[in-house]
């Protein structure tokens, strides 16, 4: 408060800022509100993504034993070394509520392996099959959960400020006005005192003006 200049002026400043900050805090908890019941339904999604994944991987792993068992464990490695590494996915940003999350499109590949089945086991080619949907599923539970951790951080750091600006922020500009009105009301109380005591006195002046007027007057 050792800064604050306590005037008028600086009063309006200080209630400017106050609404600044008041408006401020409600616009981010507006903000927090809303992260918070998208960041409710990206858990649904994500317990429904995981799910699947548990889901399809238990079905996978059961075709790739069934491939080995019959179509030996050699065929089946030896097939698996043959395929291609990649897996694109197609990721675009995308906006929730100011957070930039990743938005991913999972490919098509429809329920074809990517070899041909001459001399390839039917076990083997649903175990290629399978997996492929298993890595559909991963990449689903990647964006998914991407997009629940960037959305819970910016809740944090959105309620950081809420508190900043309602605990640290609007108390101090409350505690500047107070300042500035006290030492505005002291002026004012002295100012009056001032005025009143320069009124008592020309009054006193004018009265004592008065008779010696009215006591010149007796002596003619």
């Amino acid at each position: 408060m050792a800064d604050i200049s306590p005037t008028r002026s600086a009063l309006l400043a200080s209630k400017g800022s106050l609404k600044t900050a008041s408006s401020g805090a409600d616009l981010l908890k507006r903000k927090r509100d809303a992260l918070i019941g998208e960041f409710f339904a990206l858990v649904k999604d994500a317990l429904a993504a995981r799910e699947e994944l548990s889901g399809v991987s238990k079905g996978a792993y059961v075709s790739l034993f069934s491939a080995k068992a019959w179509d030996s464990p050699e065929a089946v490695e030896s097939l698996s070394l043959a395929q291609g590494s990649e897996y694109n996915v197609s990721m675009e940003i995308v906006s929730i509520y100011g957070v930039k999350v990743p938005k991913m499109e999972i490919p098509d590949r429809g329920n074809v392996a990517a070899f041909s089945p001459i001399n390839v086991g039917s076990r083997t080619i649903q175990a290629a099959t399978d997996f492929q949907t298993v890595m559909a599923a991963l990449v689903k539970v990647a964006a998914t959960e991407t997009k629940l951790r960037r959305i819970g951080e910016e809740i944090k750091k959105t309620s950081r400020r809420v508190n900043a600006l309602e605990q640290v922020v609007i108390p101090g500009i409350l505690g500047d006005i107070r300042f500035i009105r006290g030492v505005l009301d002291q002026r004012e109380r002295e100012e009056s005192f001032r005025l009143k005591k320069i009124k008592a006195k020309l009054e006193r002046e004018a009265a004592a003006n008065k008779k010696a007027s009215q006591a010149g007057q007796a002596a003619d």
